[in-house]
């Protein structure tokens, strides 16, 4: 399999260079030459399957060209020793829960798939001594910290806006220590990202050292998280409620809606998507303007998805360019919503009140997002409940009114040390940094 830019300027890239680079010398995002298909008797026999079987099958669709089948299955077992359960929460709404991983978030799925896949690589073909650079707006950079940790080889700088995260977020990246380092930078996500492009297109640092990233940006990290979009399906499948899906995905740089369109695209059935927003607007702005205009972040409570200029808009237009329309299908096929906080709030509040379901402030926008959407009477409606709300407790006590226990693998994190460096938002600063490592 072969992977090119989105920006289509460089040369097609293999396996290896695109995870490694991460991102393209174009400044485009990789993406699979051809993505691998999955008829609907294989589609169809996966509810008879475990996770860990479904994301096997899916993986060696995407992948099966560049690894072999023995190697690939193990990578797969070892990133998944967990559950995304699927919970009823009422009519045909349903909760994908996606937070019964290590940092207890969906980007948990991914980050180790990653991990496993670069370690590989070192093992196999000789890489090493590579700087994982990973901007983080809250649960990436736990994911991957913890994805990576003690990885040989392997070094890895978390970006994070200082003040802009929720304590607990912050406490599993910057208590971990060994090959995990916390940049805390003095800005918003979107300049903690803009740092990280600028250090991947520096000829210097590149001559310097071997950057890659673990955000959505990198193809090893977004691709898997498609994994779980088939088994919800095959959830689904049991109950006889997979008929004219609707999946309402909280959206922030895109990787996670991304990955459920290209399971769309390698044939599972979903109807259309929700892109659900915070106060950070800039896909729905799109969809009502046909527009793209990135512009600031917006500090929310549902602060991982604090992102004014998300990366993945750019593998969505891909996806798309095969039409003879693109903004017309793109339309079609994704509805977008917003919310301010005093709405999140709201809707915790009253999903709490009527159904017992403790919402996080990103899943209350999927949530939300279904509803003001509403499927009709024959269609599913799946919202993705993207982390613990425990991980912004004191939001969620604060909103709900009560006192969320603090699941153990969360008390773990809180009892360590913070470590982290602190850094201003201007490139010179950060690269000098780096290059004295």
């Amino acid at each position: 399999m072969k992977y090119y830019s989105t920006n289509k300027r460089v040369p097609f890239a293999s396996l290896k260079r695109a995870v490694i680079k991460g991102l393209a010398g174009d400044k485009g995002l990789y993406m699979p030459e051809n993505i691998g298909l999955l008829n609907d008797f294989v589609i169809g026999d996966m509810k008879d399957m475990t996770f860990q079987e479904i994301a096997c099958t899916v993986a060696q669709a995407l992948f099966g060209d560049d690894i072999d089948g023995g190697t690939l299955e193990k990578i797969v077992n070892d990133t998944l020793s967990f559950d995304t359960p699927v919970v009823p929460i009422h009519d045909n709404i349903y909760s994908l829960e996606l937070f019964h991983g290590p940092t207890l978030a969906f980007k948990d799925v991914g980050a180790r798939f990653m991990a496993r896949l670069l370690g590989y690589f070192i093992d196999k073909e000789g890489a090493k001594d590579i700087n994982v650079l990973v901007a983080t707006s809250g649960d990436t950079g736990s994911a991957v910290a913890n994805g990576f940790l003690g990885v040989d080889g392997i070094n890895v700088y978390v970006l994070y806006p200082k003040g802009k995260v929720s304590p607990i977020q912050e406490c599993q990246f910057t208590t971990l220590g060994q090959n995990i380092t916390a940049l805390e930078i003095d800005g918003t996500f979107d300049d903690c990202q803009a740092l990280v492009k600028s250090a991947f297109m520096d000829p210097e640092m590149n001559g310097h050292s071997k950057f890659t990233s673990a955000n959505s940006i990198n193809i090893a990290r977004f691709l898997p998280q498609s994994f779980y979009y088939f088994y919800a399906y095959a959830q689904l499948d049991k109950l006889g409620k997979t008929d004219k899906l609707v999946i309402s995905v909280p959206s922030g740089n895109f990787g996670n809606l991304t990955a459920g369109l290209i399971a769309n695209w390698m044939g599972l059935p979903v109807k259309r998507f929700i892109a659900a927003n915070n106060r950070n607007d800039v896909f729905l702005d799109y969809l009502n303007t046909g527009i793209y205009t990135p512009r600031p972040s917006v500090a929310t409570i549902a602060n991982a998805m604090d992102v004014g200029d998300p990366s993945n808009f750019a593998r969505i237009i891909d996806l798309f360019s095969i039409y003879p329309n693109p903004y017309k299908a793109i339309k079609k096929k994704i509805a977008g919503c917003t919310y301010t906080d005093e709405e999140i709030a709201k809707t915790m509040q009253y999903v709490y009140k009527q159904y017992g379901y403790i919402l996080d402030p990103h899943g209350a926008c999927g949530y939300q997002g279904l509803i003001d959407h509403k499927p009709a009477e024959n269609e599913t409606g799946l919202f993705l409940e993207t982390a613990h709300p425990a991980k912004f407790k004191g939001t969620v006590d604060e909103i709900l009114g009560i006192d969320l226990e603090i699941p153990v693998k969360l008390q773990a994190f809180m009892k360590g040390e913070k470590q982290s460096i602190e850094l201003g938002k201007d490139f010179e600063g950060f690269k000098r940094y780096l290059l004295e490592q």
